[in-house]
């Protein structure tokens, strides 16, 4: 099932999902009943860190863009492909979900 990320959502972490900033590198790791299964690490760049920081169940998808293009250098196109191809990745593996 593929969610339709809108600019008007809100969404949240899923909290069964941990971030960690481990020497330099920023890790999504989910949490598992067994064994950590080396696949469902996720190693997020700065702006998919950013993202995911903002991601608070408060701020809209608009109001987390604004603040993505108030802060890199990024046009106003590819800053919301971007981030929206990043929120669709984060919703299909159950790490995000609407607030």
């Amino acid at each position: 099932m593929k969610t339709e990320i809108s600019l008007n959502a809100v969404y949240q972490r899923n909290p069964s999902f941990v971030y960690r900033n481990i020497a330099g590198e920023s890790i999504l790791v989910p949490i598992r009943q067994h064994v950590a299964d080396l696949q469902s690490i996720y190693v997020l760049n700065s702006v998919g860190a950013f993202i995911w920081d903002d991601l608070d169940g408060q701020r809209s998808v608009q109001q987390i863009k604004q603040s993505l293009l108030d802060t890199f250098d990024v046009s106003e196109e590819a800053g919301e492909a971007d981030m929206i191809a990043f929120l669709d990745q984060l919703a299909s593996i159950g790490a995000i979900q609407e607030a």
